[in-house]
């Protein structure tokens, strides 16, 4: 009785349209920021070097260098603080998770674009 409540929950949270993207995609993400009583967007872009989790609980982590520095940041999918993912180019990936980009530095960290 109370996981089908749960899955109602989960379904009613699910967005309509789930973002398509996959590892390896160089993604903007379109992030809705509370500053008091305004909203505005902030962009993150960078790779997307890992998926997890099914449903609800899905999450992508995203990895970009600023000034020299990694900085990585996980995002649930169907967050409604995530207002869109735009793909701004897809690469040529053998795996799932891309963690080994972490131990790399300059053109190392270049992945073949998809043609």
């Amino acid at each position: 009785m109370s996981r089908e409540i749960l899955d109602k929950v989960a379904q009613s949270s699910l967005k309509a349209e789930a973002p398509k993207f996959s590892v390896g995609d160089t993604v903007d993400v379109h992030c809705l920021i509370m500053e008091g009583e305004k909203t505005r967007t902030q962009i993150f872009s960078g790779t997307v070097i890992a998926r997890s989790g099914r449903g609800v609980n899905e999450m992508f982590t995203v990895r970009r260098i600023v000034s020299g520095e990694g900085v990585e940041r996980k995002f649930p999918v169907h967050s409604p603080k995530i207002a869109k993912v735009d793909v701004k180019r897809s690469a040529i990936v053998r795996r799932a998770k891309l963690y080994y980009l972490r131990d790399r530095s300059g053109k190392a960290t270049k992945l073949t674009e998809k043609r």
